[in-house]
């Protein structure tokens, strides 16, 4: 169960219920954090795969979509996909943080946001091969 601690963290107020207005501020903020979308399609072109393929990592938990843009289509941070793959590190994480109760918008702003302990974003201390301390930070969320 997420405490008050955890809803801080995450950006949403504990009691604040899924699909209200907060939530929609949480994908505009991640507006501010993505320097660059990419729609399912671009994502498969990128991974040289089909979008079939791509639902399915989405699916697995390889990568995290939310809906945003005009119109609203799912969409993927192109930071996730460094190398023209998807970051080793990534889904492993992303369970930990989907696990512990957060919606998919709410695990890419953590993902993404700044922490000066770390430093840098998770994400960032991800492609650095430190997915055990990011790892651990995630599971601390959970309780």
């Amino acid at each position: 169960m997420r405490t008050e601690a955890t809803a801080r963290v995450s950006g949403v107020r504990a009691g604040t219920p899924a699909g209200s207005s907060a939530r929609l501020g949480l994908v505009n903020d991640l507006d501010t954090l993505v320097a660059e979308w990419l729609s399912l399609p671009d994502v498969a072109e990128r991974l040289g795969t089909d979008v079939g393929r791509v639902r399915r990592l989405v699916q697995d938990r390889f990568l995290v979509v939310v809906r945003g843009g005009e119109p609203p289509a799912p969409r993927v941070p192109a930071a996730l996909l460094p190398y023209g793959c998807v970051l080793p590190d990534l889904p492993g994480t992303l369970t930990v943080l989907l696990d512990a109760g957060f919606e998919p918008p709410e695990a890419l702003r953590w993902l993404l946001t700044p922490d000066d302990t770390l430093p840098g974003s998770p994400l960032e201390a991800l492609r650095q091969g430190r997915k055990t301390e990011v790892r651990r930070r995630a599971q601390a969320l959970a309780f």
